[in-house]
Protein backbone atom coordinates (compact mmCIF):
# COMPACT_ATOMS: atom_id res chain seq x y z
CA UNK A 1 0.00 0.00 0.00
CA UNK A 2 1.17 3.58 -0.90
CA UNK A 3 1.22 6.26 1.88
CA UNK A 4 -2.28 7.00 4.12
CA UNK A 5 -3.33 3.06 3.02
CA UNK A 6 -4.18 4.22 -0.56
CA UNK A 7 -3.84 1.45 -3.21
CA UNK A 8 -0.61 1.28 -4.72
CA UNK A 9 0.02 2.55 -8.27
CA UNK A 10 1.74 2.10 -11.58
CA UNK A 11 3.09 5.58 -10.96
CA UNK A 12 4.17 4.54 -7.28
CA UNK A 13 6.42 1.74 -8.79
CA UNK A 14 7.65 4.35 -11.38
CA UNK A 15 8.66 6.90 -9.06
CA UNK A 16 10.95 4.13 -6.68
CA UNK A 17 12.53 2.78 -9.62
CA UNK A 18 13.02 6.24 -11.39
CA UNK A 19 11.84 5.63 -15.25
CA UNK A 20 8.39 6.03 -16.59
CA UNK A 21 5.44 4.79 -16.04
CA UNK A 22 4.79 3.52 -19.51
CA UNK A 23 8.62 1.56 -18.81
CA UNK A 24 6.21 -0.41 -15.92
CA UNK A 25 3.41 -0.63 -18.11
CA UNK A 26 5.89 -2.49 -20.36
CA UNK A 27 7.35 -4.86 -17.96
CA UNK A 28 3.99 -5.83 -16.24
CA UNK A 29 2.65 -6.69 -19.40
CA UNK A 30 5.82 -8.59 -20.79
CA UNK A 31 6.43 -5.98 -23.89
CA UNK A 32 9.56 -6.04 -25.60
CA UNK A 33 12.02 -3.21 -25.59
CA UNK A 34 13.17 -2.93 -21.87
CA UNK A 35 16.92 -4.08 -21.32
CA UNK A 36 16.80 -6.92 -18.55
CA UNK A 37 18.82 -4.60 -15.79
CA UNK A 38 15.37 -2.15 -16.54
CA UNK A 39 13.48 -5.21 -15.62
CA UNK A 40 14.93 -6.32 -12.74
CA UNK A 41 14.78 -2.95 -11.71
CA UNK A 42 11.03 -2.62 -11.78
CA UNK A 43 10.25 -6.00 -10.05
CA UNK A 44 12.47 -5.28 -7.40
CA UNK A 45 9.97 -1.72 -7.08
CA UNK A 46 6.61 -3.60 -7.40
CA UNK A 47 8.13 -6.04 -5.02
CA UNK A 48 8.98 -3.75 -2.40
CA UNK A 49 5.74 -1.80 -2.76
CA UNK A 50 3.78 -5.16 -3.44
CA UNK A 51 1.84 -3.54 -6.17
CA UNK A 52 -0.40 -5.87 -7.60
CA UNK A 53 -2.04 -5.63 -11.22
CA UNK A 54 -5.38 -5.66 -11.94
CA UNK A 55 -6.79 -8.69 -13.82
CA UNK A 56 -9.98 -7.23 -14.89
CA UNK A 57 -8.00 -4.12 -16.60
CA UNK A 58 -4.83 -6.63 -17.80
CA UNK A 59 -7.95 -8.95 -19.81
CA UNK A 60 -9.17 -6.04 -21.13
CA UNK A 61 -5.79 -4.98 -22.45
CA UNK A 62 -4.11 -8.78 -23.79
CA UNK A 63 -6.15 -11.75 -24.75
CA UNK A 64 -5.09 -13.65 -21.89
CA UNK A 65 -5.03 -13.04 -18.40
CA UNK A 66 -2.86 -16.39 -17.59
CA UNK A 67 -5.26 -17.42 -14.59
CA UNK A 68 -7.10 -20.39 -13.90
CA UNK A 69 -9.62 -20.77 -11.80
CA UNK A 70 -11.08 -24.25 -10.06
CA UNK A 71 -14.55 -24.23 -9.20
CA UNK A 72 -16.45 -26.39 -6.71
CA UNK A 73 -19.19 -26.28 -4.51
CA UNK A 74 -17.48 -26.77 -1.50
CA UNK A 75 -14.07 -27.77 0.34
CA UNK A 76 -13.95 -31.47 1.18
CA UNK A 77 -11.41 -33.62 1.65
CA UNK A 78 -11.68 -35.13 -1.60
CA UNK A 79 -11.66 -31.33 -3.11
CA UNK A 80 -8.42 -30.68 -1.13
CA UNK A 81 -6.66 -33.61 -2.41
CA UNK A 82 -7.49 -32.42 -6.34
CA UNK A 83 -6.13 -29.38 -5.78
CA UNK A 84 -2.84 -29.98 -4.75
CA UNK A 85 -2.67 -31.57 -8.32
CA UNK A 86 -4.05 -29.14 -9.71
CA UNK A 87 -1.51 -26.98 -8.59
CA UNK A 88 1.56 -28.98 -9.14
CA UNK A 89 0.50 -29.39 -12.76
CA UNK A 90 0.46 -25.66 -13.06
CA UNK A 91 3.34 -24.89 -11.41
CA UNK A 92 6.07 -22.68 -13.47
CA UNK A 93 3.61 -22.41 -15.78
CA UNK A 94 2.86 -18.85 -16.05
CA UNK A 95 -0.25 -19.34 -14.80
CA UNK A 96 -1.98 -18.47 -11.35
CA UNK A 97 -5.09 -19.94 -9.86
CA UNK A 98 -8.13 -18.82 -8.47
CA UNK A 99 -10.13 -21.27 -6.88
CA UNK A 100 -13.92 -20.71 -5.97
CA UNK A 101 -16.08 -21.94 -3.46
CA UNK A 102 -20.39 -22.28 -3.22
CA UNK A 103 -20.67 -20.18 -0.18
CA UNK A 104 -23.81 -20.56 2.91
CA UNK A 105 -25.37 -17.41 0.87
CA UNK A 106 -26.59 -20.25 -1.52
CA UNK A 107 -27.61 -22.84 0.56
CA UNK A 108 -25.88 -26.02 1.28
CA UNK A 109 -27.33 -28.00 -1.76
CA UNK A 110 -27.93 -25.23 -4.36
CA UNK A 111 -28.96 -25.90 -7.56
CA UNK A 112 -27.32 -24.00 -10.41
CA UNK A 113 -23.92 -23.08 -8.55
CA UNK A 114 -21.73 -24.23 -11.43
CA UNK A 115 -23.36 -21.60 -13.52
CA UNK A 116 -22.75 -18.56 -11.18
CA UNK A 117 -19.47 -19.52 -10.39
CA UNK A 118 -18.07 -19.93 -13.77
CA UNK A 119 -20.81 -16.65 -15.16
CA UNK A 120 -18.20 -15.00 -12.37
CA UNK A 121 -15.10 -16.34 -13.46
CA UNK A 122 -15.14 -17.48 -16.98
CA UNK A 123 -13.97 -15.01 -20.17
CA UNK A 124 -13.01 -11.68 -17.59
CA UNK A 125 -10.78 -13.15 -14.59
CA UNK A 126 -9.98 -16.25 -15.94
CA UNK A 127 -8.62 -18.01 -18.92
CA UNK A 128 -10.27 -21.53 -18.25
CA UNK A 129 -11.55 -23.27 -15.18
CA UNK A 130 -11.75 -26.57 -13.72
CA UNK A 131 -15.20 -27.60 -12.16
CA UNK A 132 -14.95 -30.36 -9.94
CA UNK A 133 -18.28 -32.61 -9.35
CA UNK A 134 -20.61 -30.10 -10.97
CA UNK A 135 -24.00 -31.56 -10.96
CA UNK A 136 -25.61 -30.41 -14.35
CA UNK A 137 -24.25 -29.72 -17.91
CA UNK A 138 -21.64 -27.24 -18.06
CA UNK A 139 -21.17 -23.91 -20.58
CA UNK A 140 -18.54 -21.60 -21.00
CA UNK A 141 -17.13 -19.05 -23.43
CA UNK A 142 -14.14 -20.60 -22.09
CA UNK A 143 -11.93 -23.92 -22.05
CA UNK A 144 -13.69 -25.89 -19.21
CA UNK A 145 -12.47 -29.28 -17.79
CA UNK A 146 -14.56 -31.60 -15.49
CA UNK A 147 -13.59 -33.48 -12.53
CA UNK A 148 -15.97 -36.20 -12.03
CA UNK A 149 -18.24 -34.71 -14.51
CA UNK A 150 -22.37 -34.92 -14.24
CA UNK A 151 -24.07 -37.61 -16.62
CA UNK A 152 -24.81 -35.68 -19.18
CA UNK A 153 -21.64 -33.64 -19.96
CA UNK A 154 -19.84 -32.73 -23.06
CA UNK A 155 -17.30 -30.70 -21.89
CA UNK A 156 -13.69 -32.25 -21.52
CA UNK A 157 -13.29 -34.47 -18.51
CA UNK A 158 -11.02 -36.54 -15.87
CA UNK A 159 -12.90 -39.04 -13.75
CA UNK A 160 -11.48 -42.58 -11.88
CA UNK A 161 -12.51 -45.86 -13.65
CA UNK A 162 -15.88 -45.84 -10.76
CA UNK A 163 -16.82 -49.04 -12.68
CA UNK A 164 -13.97 -51.10 -12.04
CA UNK A 165 -13.53 -49.45 -8.45
CA UNK A 166 -16.94 -50.37 -6.85
CA UNK A 167 -17.24 -53.91 -8.48
CA UNK A 168 -13.62 -54.63 -6.77
CA UNK A 169 -15.19 -53.35 -3.76
CA UNK A 170 -17.78 -55.38 -3.69
CA UNK A 171 -15.63 -58.38 -4.83
CA UNK A 172 -14.28 -58.20 -2.05
CA UNK A 173 -16.56 -58.18 0.44
CA UNK A 174 -17.50 -61.18 -1.40
CA UNK A 175 -14.66 -62.91 -1.35
CA UNK A 176 -14.64 -62.65 2.72
CA UNK A 177 -18.23 -64.87 2.74
CA UNK A 178 -20.15 -61.62 2.53
CA UNK A 179 -23.91 -61.84 1.06
CA UNK A 180 -26.18 -59.11 2.57
CA UNK A 181 -24.04 -56.57 1.65
CA UNK A 182 -25.81 -53.06 2.04
CA UNK A 183 -25.15 -49.98 -0.56
CA UNK A 184 -25.32 -45.97 0.25
CA UNK A 185 -25.01 -44.35 -3.37
CA UNK A 186 -23.70 -41.27 -4.48
CA UNK A 187 -25.48 -38.08 -5.35
CA UNK A 188 -27.94 -39.22 -8.41
CA UNK A 189 -27.15 -37.04 -11.81
CA UNK A 190 -23.14 -37.64 -11.06
CA UNK A 191 -21.50 -40.23 -13.98
CA UNK A 192 -19.39 -41.56 -10.85
CA UNK A 193 -22.48 -42.39 -8.80
CA UNK A 194 -23.91 -44.17 -11.23
CA UNK A 195 -21.16 -45.98 -12.15
CA UNK A 196 -20.12 -47.12 -8.53
CA UNK A 197 -23.52 -48.24 -8.55
CA UNK A 198 -23.45 -49.87 -11.54
CA UNK A 199 -20.19 -51.83 -10.32
CA UNK A 200 -21.72 -52.81 -6.95
CA UNK A 201 -24.75 -54.55 -8.84
CA UNK A 202 -22.29 -56.37 -11.20
CA UNK A 203 -20.35 -57.70 -8.74
CA UNK A 204 -23.23 -59.35 -7.06
CA UNK A 205 -24.46 -60.35 -10.25
CA UNK A 206 -21.64 -62.20 -11.61
CA UNK A 207 -21.39 -63.79 -7.94
CA UNK A 208 -25.06 -65.00 -8.65
CA UNK A 209 -26.13 -63.03 -5.44
CA UNK A 210 -29.47 -61.61 -5.74
CA UNK A 211 -29.77 -57.72 -5.66
CA UNK A 212 -31.94 -57.01 -2.91
CA UNK A 213 -32.75 -53.69 -3.74
CA UNK A 214 -33.83 -52.80 -0.11
CA UNK A 215 -30.13 -52.85 0.81
CA UNK A 216 -29.95 -49.77 -1.41
CA UNK A 217 -29.50 -46.23 0.03
CA UNK A 218 -29.50 -42.79 -1.30
CA UNK A 219 -27.13 -40.50 -0.57
CA UNK A 220 -25.82 -37.72 -2.03
CA UNK A 221 -21.70 -37.73 -1.25
CA UNK A 222 -22.31 -35.29 2.19
CA UNK A 223 -21.31 -37.34 4.76
CA UNK A 224 -24.12 -36.58 6.72
CA UNK A 225 -26.70 -37.88 3.80
CA UNK A 226 -25.33 -41.59 5.20
CA UNK A 227 -26.67 -41.42 9.08
CA UNK A 228 -30.02 -42.19 8.84
CA UNK A 229 -29.67 -44.17 5.76
CA UNK A 230 -27.07 -46.42 7.59
CA UNK A 231 -29.34 -46.25 11.08
CA UNK A 232 -32.18 -47.53 8.79
CA UNK A 233 -29.93 -50.69 7.11
CA UNK A 234 -28.45 -51.65 10.60
CA UNK A 235 -31.97 -51.15 12.51
CA UNK A 236 -33.12 -54.33 10.38
CA UNK A 237 -33.53 -57.70 11.97
CA UNK A 238 -32.09 -59.12 9.24
CA UNK A 239 -29.35 -56.41 8.98
CA UNK A 240 -26.34 -56.77 6.05
CA UNK A 241 -23.41 -58.09 7.35
CA UNK A 242 -21.37 -55.62 5.30
CA UNK A 243 -21.67 -52.12 3.87
CA UNK A 244 -19.84 -50.61 0.81
CA UNK A 245 -20.58 -47.14 0.41
CA UNK A 246 -19.87 -44.70 -2.46
CA UNK A 247 -17.65 -42.23 -1.29
CA UNK A 248 -14.93 -42.49 2.14
CA UNK A 249 -17.64 -40.05 3.88
CA UNK A 250 -20.12 -41.60 3.95
CA UNK A 251 -18.13 -44.83 5.05
CA UNK A 252 -17.12 -43.28 7.90
CA UNK A 253 -20.33 -41.99 8.90
CA UNK A 254 -21.23 -45.49 8.60
CA UNK A 255 -19.00 -46.74 11.19
CA UNK A 256 -20.22 -44.08 13.13
CA UNK A 257 -23.66 -45.34 13.07
CA UNK A 258 -22.75 -49.28 13.54
CA UNK A 259 -20.77 -48.35 17.32
CA UNK A 260 -23.89 -45.87 18.02
CA UNK A 261 -25.71 -49.09 17.83
CA UNK A 262 -23.43 -51.36 19.85
CA UNK A 263 -21.68 -52.80 16.57
CA UNK A 264 -17.95 -53.77 16.13
CA UNK A 265 -16.48 -52.79 12.95
CA UNK A 266 -15.73 -55.21 11.30
CA UNK A 267 -16.72 -57.85 13.67
CA UNK A 268 -20.32 -57.39 13.30
CA UNK A 269 -20.13 -55.16 10.13
CA UNK A 270 -17.74 -54.51 7.70
CA UNK A 271 -17.34 -51.37 5.63
CA UNK A 272 -15.87 -50.44 2.43
CA UNK A 273 -15.48 -46.68 0.84
CA UNK A 274 -14.53 -45.00 -2.01
CA UNK A 275 -12.00 -42.48 -2.32
CA UNK A 276 -8.69 -43.15 -0.09
CA UNK A 277 -9.12 -39.61 1.33
CA UNK A 278 -6.41 -39.19 4.45
CA UNK A 279 -9.12 -39.73 7.26
CA UNK A 280 -9.40 -43.14 6.15
CA UNK A 281 -6.05 -44.50 7.15
CA UNK A 282 -6.38 -42.62 10.69
CA UNK A 283 -9.36 -44.05 11.25
CA UNK A 284 -10.09 -46.60 14.35
CA UNK A 285 -9.88 -49.15 12.64
CA UNK A 286 -9.03 -47.93 9.15
CA UNK A 287 -11.06 -47.84 6.39
CA UNK A 288 -10.90 -50.65 3.90
CA UNK A 289 -11.52 -48.27 0.59
CA UNK A 290 -10.80 -47.76 -3.21
CA UNK A 291 -7.57 -45.38 -4.04
CA UNK A 292 -8.80 -43.29 -6.93
CA UNK A 293 -5.73 -41.07 -6.68
CA UNK A 294 -7.45 -37.55 -6.38
CA UNK A 295 -4.17 -36.05 -6.60
CA UNK A 296 -3.65 -37.44 -10.00
CA UNK A 297 -7.47 -36.17 -10.94
CA UNK A 298 -6.43 -32.99 -10.28
CA UNK A 299 -2.96 -33.23 -11.96
CA UNK A 300 -4.22 -34.81 -15.33
CA UNK A 301 -7.26 -31.81 -15.39
CA UNK A 302 -4.56 -28.83 -14.80
CA UNK A 303 -2.62 -30.54 -17.39
CA UNK A 304 -5.19 -30.81 -19.68
CA UNK A 305 -6.54 -27.25 -19.04
CA UNK A 306 -3.30 -25.54 -19.22
CA UNK A 307 -2.89 -27.28 -23.13
CA UNK A 308 -6.65 -26.60 -24.25
CA UNK A 309 -6.75 -22.98 -22.96
CA UNK A 310 -2.85 -22.49 -24.99
CA UNK A 311 -4.26 -24.24 -27.79
CA UNK A 312 -1.88 -27.43 -27.85
CA UNK A 313 -4.19 -30.43 -26.42
CA UNK A 314 -3.53 -33.78 -27.95
CA UNK A 315 -4.77 -36.21 -25.70
CA UNK A 316 -8.18 -37.60 -25.62
CA UNK A 317 -11.17 -35.46 -24.31
CA UNK A 318 -11.93 -37.87 -21.41
CA UNK A 319 -9.83 -39.59 -19.23
CA UNK A 320 -10.30 -42.30 -16.98
CA UNK A 321 -7.63 -42.87 -14.56
CA UNK A 322 -7.39 -46.51 -12.79
CA UNK A 323 -8.18 -47.52 -9.04
CA UNK A 324 -6.95 -50.12 -6.71
CA UNK A 325 -8.62 -51.52 -3.54
CA UNK A 326 -6.83 -50.62 -0.08
CA UNK A 327 -7.52 -53.18 2.50
CA UNK A 328 -7.42 -52.21 5.99
CA UNK A 329 -9.23 -53.46 8.98
CA UNK A 330 -12.91 -52.67 8.68
CA UNK A 331 -13.50 -55.62 6.56
CA UNK A 332 -13.39 -59.62 7.67
CA UNK A 333 -14.75 -62.27 7.26
CA UNK A 334 -18.58 -62.44 8.65
CA UNK A 335 -19.54 -63.77 11.93
CA UNK A 336 -21.31 -67.71 11.04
Amino acid sequence: MAEGGAPVTMSDVARLAGVSTATVSRVVNGRYGVSASTVAHVRSAIEQLGYETSLVATSLRRSRTNVLGLVTHSFQPYTAEVLKGVMDALSQSGFDLIIYANSDLYGTYSEGWEKRHLARLSGTLTDGCIVVTPWSKLESSTPLVAVDPATDSTVPSVMADNLAGATTAVEHLLDLGHRRIGFIAGRSGLAAALSREEGYRKALTDAGVPIDTTLIGRGDFNPASAVPLARELLSRPDRPTAIFAASDGMALKVVEVAKDLGLSVPGDLSVVGFDNILESALADPGLTTIDQSMYRLGHEAGRMLKSLVCGNWRGPRHIVLPTRLVVRGSTTAPRL
